[in-house]
């Protein structure tokens, strides 16, 4: 019984830790995708484009550089999690900068 636990939380354990990283990386393919079609329906300028998918390309370099081990400390998600989420407000104030309420 209880080796069946163990063995059962150690797979929970490395489906978790596995689990982030395809997270991470769907986030960051989503956030490609709606910043190609802003820019495709001109809501972000061609300058701010680039800005933008230069952004990406760090993100996905530090995925693949956290991700060389297969192990995500707190530290290293949180690092990943920021810039995600650094990006998403930006790319929300481009869509939005030339709209006044």
């Amino acid at each position: 019984m209880k080796k069946s636990y163990l063995l059962l939380l150690l797979a929970g354990m490395v489906l978790s830790f596995n689990g982030h990283a395809q997270n991470f990386k769907a986030k960051q393919k989503t956030q490609e995708r709606t910043i190609k079609a802003a820019y495709k329906s001109g809501k972000i300028t061609e300058r701010e484009y680039h800005k933008l998918m230069n952004e990406q390309e760090i993100i996905k370099e530090t995925i693949v550089k956290y991700s060389k081990d297969n192990v995500w400390t707190p530290h290293e998600k949180n690092v990943v999690h920021d810039k995600l989420v650094r990006a998403e407000k930006r790319l929300r104030r481009y869509k939005t900068n030339e709209e006044i309420y």
